[in-house]
């Protein structure tokens, strides 16, 4: 069982002036919140890839490349890499120099991105939203598991027994797929034999048992060894040392970044009903002191059999002191009585 924390770089908005954070602050911010991940003994990190203002991380690569250098044990992964809009050539090999740096602990997490602004930033038809997919995934597979390769596509020149370098350090790199709920994406990574991450981000999470439910039965379907069976979640959360704390210090930044994206989407505003009913037992936010969090993620690991859980903690961008806070107790007061739970069950 692992346990983690994604983040897509929010950037920071003073909510007196709307004046946003330099890029370069927040960056190195990132990197001292993956050093202390780390240093507490957290299993898992992952940082999307956005190409926006309100966003810092353009290259996850990049991070996680100096994050590499300045790590020990911590899984470094991409939480997604778009790679509809990217050359799966170039990903490989970026992600197989980070996984040399960190003596093999990297890892690509595929997917379509919660935003489109890559397909016109990089010259893709939305309207091959699913083909432009499927056909770089399949690419990206194929350099995964033969060297050298040959392949012919529709969107990117064919190869003809070309060698891609470097390799990983134990030959093949984990690639996950990442999906907010489609059957179709379910299916796909089930016939593929790859792990799943569920992006649990409104309503209640309950709502997704079929989806997993359908994932597991598919993989078997398809004839997957179970003995390699992952599927994992990311949930907005953020943790604090009293709850009472929470309508002054984390539910404005929150829910100003849900009305910054809401707005670009016809959403209303958001409103502390609906914060309060996100924490509710059964909704999408894992937010509160550290007994709270720590039932609710045991029992959406037992919910649906997860394998990963990763904390979704920076929406928003919170102050940094705050971050590196909610880290702390993460990994010293939720994870350990998570482990210890999951362990007693199995």
């Amino acid at each position: 069982m692992q346990l983690g924390i994604t983040m897509f770089g929010d950037s920071r908005f003073n909510l007196l002036t709307n004046e946003i954070q330099s890029p370069e602050i927040r960056m190195k911010e990132i990197i001292e919140e993956i050093k202390l991940m780390d240093e507490v003994g957290l299993d898992y990190f992952g940082i999307g890839e956005h190409h926006r203002a309100d966003y810092v991380v353009a290259a996850p690569e990049i991070i996680l490349a100096a994050a590499a250098t300045q790590t020990k044990r911590i899984i470094l992964g991409s939480s997604v890499s778009v790679i509809s809009s990217a050359d799966p050539v170039k990903l490989f090999q970026d992600f197989a120099m980070i996984d040399l740096l960190s003596d093999g602990r990297a890892e690509i997490m595929a997917g379509r991105g919660s935003f489109i602004e890559s397909f016109p930033l990089f010259g893709y038809d939305l309207n091959q939203y699913d083909e432009v997919f499927g056909e770089k995934l399949d690419l990206l597979l194929k350099i995964n598991t033969n060297n050298p390769v040959s392949w012919k596509g529709k969107f990117r020149p064919e190869l003809k027994d070309q060698d891609i370098y470097p390799r990983p350090k134990h030959g093949e790199l984990p690639v996950w797929i990442a999906v907010g709920g489609t059957p179709q994406s379910v299916e796909r990574a089930a016939r593929l034999g790859l792990p799943v991450m569920f992006a649990i981000i409104g309503g209640n999470y309950t709502n997704f048992k079929a989806l997993f439910d359908y994932y597991q039965q598919a993989y078997q379907a398809y004839g997957h060894d179970m003995q390699n069976f992952e599927v994992g979640v990311h949930m907005h959360a953020f943790f604090v040392e009293d709850q009472n704390q929470l309508m002054q210090l984390h539910y404005p930044t929150y829910a100003a970044q849900m009305n910054r994206i809401g707005a670009t989407r016809g959403w209303p505003n958001y409103k502390p009903e609906q914060y309060e009913q996100g924490r509710s037992q059964a909704g999408h936010l894992i937010v509160g002191d550290a007994p709270y969090a720590t039932d609710k993620i045991i029992e959406v690991i037992e919910t649906f059999g997860l394998t990963r859980f990763a904390a979704h903690l920076d929406t928003g961008a919170m102050e940094h002191k705050h971050m590196m806070k909610a880290i702390e107790i993460y990994g010293t007061k939720i994870a350990p009585e998570v482990r210890k739970a999951v362990n007693k069950a199995d």
